[in-house]
C-alpha cells in the first residue's frame, strides 16, 4: 500500500515575480496565518454576539456575515491572481499587515458602532456585522486563490497546490482553536487574544516581506515560465469536469459539511452542559479532519497512475458516501462513548467524517480547474460556491429543520441526502445500465438501512449524553422539546434541564420547596411596591407563576430566548395558567438585546434566574457592562435580583457596580437606593398570595404558619457568609475584596472550567 508523504514541490520561479524559490517557506507562512484568522473569528463573533444577541437569528446573521466576507475575498483574490508579474509574497505580506492593523483596532471599533446600533433587528445586525468585518474577511479570503495560482502554474498540478495550502492553513486554524480554548481566552480575554493574533499577523507579514525583498536582492535569477506553461513532469488531467458542475458539487458539499457541524455542536454543547470550550474543541477537531483530508487528496492528486476523470469521480463519490455514513453514526457513538470517557475524547470521530468531506474540495479543484494563469480565478468560484453552500446549510438546519425535526430524524435526513449526492456523482461515471441499476439498488438499500436503524441507534441518546456514567435505561426523560434555540428535557420527577444542565422544576409551593422557590416569593421583603417587573428567562415557568400572581405586581414582562418553553409549560398544571395571565407579556428574544432595543422601558424590579456562570455566553448576563445596562432600566428605588450561582467573582462584580443591596442565599439584590428588609411587609404579602384561586398560606393550617415563620427567618441579616441567609452588600464587598470583576472582555469563568 502506498505511503502518504508530504514532499516539497520543486519549481522554477520567475525572477520578476519576487517569490522565494522554496515553497516550504510559503507553507510555513500560510500555516502561521491560519492561527490569527481563527482567533479573530472566535473573538469577533463573541464580541458581536454580546452586542446583537445570542438568539439563533442573530448568531446566524453574524456567522453568515463572516462567510460572505470570505467568499467575496476569494473572488477578489481570484481576480488579482490573473494579473501578470504579481509580486505574490509582497501582496501576501501586505494583506497580513492589513489584517493585523484592523485586528488591533477591531474591538474598539465594534464597541463604538454598538453605541449607535445595538439592539437592531437580526437582519440589520447581520448587515452591520458584514460591514464591520468586511475588510479583514475579504483580505483573509483572498489569500488562498493568490497562493494557489502561484503554485499551480509552477507545479502543473492543481489538486496538489490546493491541497497543500488547504492543509497547512486549516491545520493552523485548528491549532488556534485549541490555543484559544486552553490559553488565550481564559488567560488574556478578548482584547489580549486579539493582540496575540495581531502580533502573529505582523510576524507573518514581516516574514513574507523579508523573503520577497531577499529574493529581489539575490544574484541568481531563474528564467520565467510563461503564464500558461506547464512543466513536463506535471500530473495533468486527461479530461476536465465542467467547471459549472464542479461549482454545484462544491456548494452541495458545503451544505452537507456545515449541516453536520451544527448537529454535532448541539450534541457537544448538551453533553458538556454548555461549556464554552466545547465549541472550540469541536471546531478544532473538525478543522484537523479537514486538514488531514486535504493531505490525503494531495497524495491522490500526485499519484501518477491516476489521470482519468472517472477515477477521481469514483473516489469523490466514495468519500461523500462514507463521510455521511460516519456523520450519521457520530451522535449515537458519542452518546455511548461519554458513558465511559470525557466528551473531548470523541473528537476524533468528528475529524474522520470531516476529513473525508474535506478531501472533496481539493479533488474537485484538481479535476475542474486547469493549472494555468486562470487557476486562481477558477479556484475562487469553487471556494465561493463552497462558502455559499456552507452558509445555506447552516441557515437551512439552524432556522428550519431544527424546529421541525428531532435529532434522530434530522441526522437521518442529512445522511440520506448526503448518500444520495454521493451516488449521483457515481451515476455520472457509470455508463453501463447494469452498473447504474446496481448503484441505484445500493442507494435504496443504504437509505432504508439509515431510516430503519435510526430509532434503535438514537434511543435515549440525550439521556446518555446528560447522565454520562450514571446513565441507566430506567432514566428515561418524561419529555424532550427540541428547537433551533436548544434542547429542553424533563425528567420523571418534573425536573427541567436546559442544554444538559439543571434549569428548574415544576413547583410553586414554598411549603414543599424542592426548587428553592422561596427566593421568588422574597420580592416584597426588599421592595415596598413592585408594580412593574421584568424577568429574563422563563424556564419551567415556576418563578414566572409566582411573580405573575404577586399581589402588588400589575405588569409583568418576560423575555425568553427559547420558544420551546412555551410548548412545555401548558402541559404542567402547576404553571399552565401563567401564559394566560392578563398581567403577563412573553417576548421571545435575547434578554440583553431586548434591553438594548427598549432603552425607554423602566421597571421596579428586574429578575434573572441566570444559568451557571461558567457556561458559554453566561457572561452576557453577569458582566459589569450588563449590570450597567440594567441600572439604566430601573425606576428610582428599583432592584435587580439575580442568580450568582455561587461565584465569588459574580458577587463582587455586582457589589462593585451597585452601591446598595444584599445577598440572599446565592442571589444578589442590587439597587441605586438603600435596600431595607421589611419582615412584616413580607408577611402581609405572603398571606395575601393566591395562585389559581388557592391561597399559598392558609392561616387556619398550623403547618402553613410554621413554614411561613421559618421563611421569614431569612430576614435575619448576618454580617458574614452563611447559606440560607441575607447579608448586606457592604459586607459582601469587604469579604470578597480583591476578587476579579467579570467583564465582557475577560468573560468571567467561562473558559476556565
Amino acid at each position: 500500500m502506498p505511503t502518504l508523504t508530504l514532499e516539497p514541490i520543486e519549481v522554477e520561479v520567475p525572477a520578476e515575480s519576487g517569490v522565494l524559490n522554496s515553497p516550504p517557506a510559503i507553507y510555513v507562512l500560510f500555516f502561521l496565518s491560519g492561527f490569527p484568522a481563527l482567533i479573530y473569528q472566535i473573538v469577533w463573533q463573541r464580541s458581536l454576539f454580546s452586542i446583537y444577541g445570542v438568539n439563533i437569528e442573530s448568531v446566524t446573521m453574524v456567522v453568515s456575515a463572516f462567510m460572505l466576507g470570505l467568499g467575496l475575498g476569494s473572488l477578489l483574490g481570484g481576480f488579482v491572481s490573473t494579473a501578470k508579474r504579481i509580486p505574490l509574497l509582497a501582496i501576501f505580506g501586505l494583506v497580513e499587515l492589513g489584517i493585523g492593523i484592523f485586528g488591533l483596532a477591531s474591538l474598539r471599533l465594534f464597541h463604538w458602532v454598538a453605541l449607535f446600533t445595538a439592539g437592531v433587528s437580526p437582519i440589520r445586525a447581520g448587515l452591520i456585522s458584514f460591514v464591520l468585518v468586511l475588510i479583514p474577511t475579504v483580505l483573509m479570503g483572498s489569500t488562498l486563490p493568490l497562493l494557489v495560482a502561484h503554485l499551480a502554474q509552477r507545479s502543473g498540478n492543481m489538486g496538489q497546490s490546493v491541497a497543500i495550502l488547504y492543509f497547512v492553513n486549516t491545520l493552523g486554524s485548528a491549532g488556534a482553536c485549541f490555543l484559544a480554548a486552553k490559553a488565550t481566552m481564559p488567560l488574556l480575554g478578548q482584547s489580549g487574544s486579539v493582540v496575540v493574533a495581531a502580533a502573529m499577523n505582523m510576524t507573518v507579514a514581516g516574514g513574507a516581506l523579508f523573503l520577497y525583498f531577499s529574493s529581489q536582492r539575490g544574484e541568481k535569477r531563474s528564467q520565467s515560465l510563461a503564464s500558461n506553461e506547464i512543466p513536463d513532469t506535471a500530473h495533468t488531467m486527461a479530461d476536465l469536469l465542467p467547471l459549472r458542475l464542479a461549482v454545484v458539487l462544491a456548494g452541495l458539499a458545503g451544505v452537507i459539511s456545515l449541516s453536520y457541524e451544527i448537529v454535532w455542536y448541539r450534541i457537544y454543547y448538551f453533553t458538556s452542559m454548555g461549556e464554552a470550550k466545547s465549541f472550540a474543541y469541536l471546531l478544532g477537531g473538525y478543522l484537523v479532519g479537514i486538514a488531514l483530508g486535504a493531505l490525503l487528496s494531495r497524495w491522490l492528486c500526485g499519484n501518477a497512475s491516476m489521470r482519468e476523470l472517472p477515477e477521481f469521480l469514483r473516489i469523490i463519490s466514495g468519500f461523500i458516501i462514507v463521510a455521511n455514513l460516519i456523520g450519521f453514526l457520530v451522535v449515537p457513538a458519542v452518546a455511548r462513548a461519554v458513558q465511559y470517557v470525557p466528551y473531548a475524547y470523541t473528537i476524533p470521530l468528528i475529524a474522520i467524517a470531516a476529513g473525508l468531506l474535506g478531501a472533496v474540495f481539493p479533488l474537485l479543484c484538481h479535476i475542474s480547474v486547469k493549472p494555468d494563469s486562470k487557476a486562481g480565478a477558477g479556484l475562487s468560484y469553487l471556494y465561493l460556491s463552497n462558502i455559499i453552500g456552507s452558509t445555506l446549510g447552516s441557515i437551512l438546519v439552524g432556522f428550519v429543520l431544527m424546529n421541525v425535526l428531532s435529532l434522530e430524524k434530522l441526522s437521518a435526513v442529512l445522511a440520506v441526502a448526503g448518500v444520495a449526492l454521493g451516488l449521483a456523482v457515481l451515476l455520472v461515471v457509470e455508463r453501463n445500465s447494469a452498473r447504474r441499476g446496481g448503484v441505484l439498488a445500493a442507494g435504496v438499500a443504504l437509505g432504508l438501512l439509515i431510516v430503519f436503524s435510526a430509532g434503535r441507534l438514537f434511543a435515549q441518546a440525550y439521556e446518555r449524553m446528560m447522565y454520562h456514567g450514571e446513565y441507566r435505561s430506567a432514566l428515561r426523560f418524561r419529555q424532550i422539546v427540541e428547537t433551533n434555540s436548544g434542547v429542553i428535557a424533563v425528567t420523571q420527577d418534573k425536573t427541567v434541564y436546559g442544554g444538559g444542565i439543571y434549569d428548574g422544576k415544576f413547583n410553586v409551593d414554598p411549603k414543599h420547596d424542592t426548587n428553592r422557590i422561596v427566593r421568588a416569593y422574597a420580592l416584597s421583603s426588599y421592595h415596598a411596591a413592585p408594580k412593574e417587573v421584568l424577568m429574563i428567562g422563563l424556564s419551567s415557568g415556576s418563578w414566572a407563576q409566582v411573580y405573575a400572581n404577586h399581589p402588588q405586581v400589575e405588569k409583568f414582562t418576560i423575555v425568553e430566548i427559547n420558544p420551546g418553553y412555551l410548548e412545555l409549560i401548558p402541559q404542567y398544571p402547576e404553571v399552565a395558567s401563567v401564559l394566560h395571565n392578563p398581567k403577563v407579556n412573553v417576548v421571545i428574544d435575547d434578554g440583553r438585546r431586548w434591553l438594548l432595543r427598549n432603552p425607554a422601558r423602566k421597571f421596579d424590579a428586574i429578575v434573572s434566574n441566570s444559568t451557571y456562570n461558567w457556561r458559554a455566553n453566561a457572561t452576557n448576563l453577569l458582566s459589569v457592562e450588563f449590570l450597567q445596562l440594567i441600572r439604566a432600566h430601573l425606576n428610582p428605588g428599583g432592584v435587580f435580583f439575580y442568580n450568582t450561582t455561587g461565584s465569588d467573582e459574580v458577587q463582587i462584580t455586582g457589589a462593585t457596580v451597585f452601591p446598595y443591596g444584599l445577598r440572599m442565599d446565592d442571589f444578589l439584590v442590587l439597587s441605586d437606593s438603600p435596600v431595607q428588609v421589611d419582615r412584616e411587609r413580607w408577611r402581609r404579602v405572603l398571606m395575601a398570595y393566591t395562585i389559581d384561586g388557592k391561597p399559598v398560606f392558609d392561616a387556619e393550617q398550623p403547618g402553613d404558619m410554621k413554614t411561613l415563620n421559618g421563611i421569614l427567618e431569612y430576614t435575619n441579616v448576618v454580617t458574614e457568609f452563611r447559606p440560607d441567609t441575607m447579608e448586606y452588600i457592604a459586607t459582601v464587598r469587604q469579604r470578597l475584596q480583591g476578587k476579579r470583576l467579570v467583564t465582557d472582555d475577560n468573560m468571567g469563568t467561562e473558559w476556565e472550567r
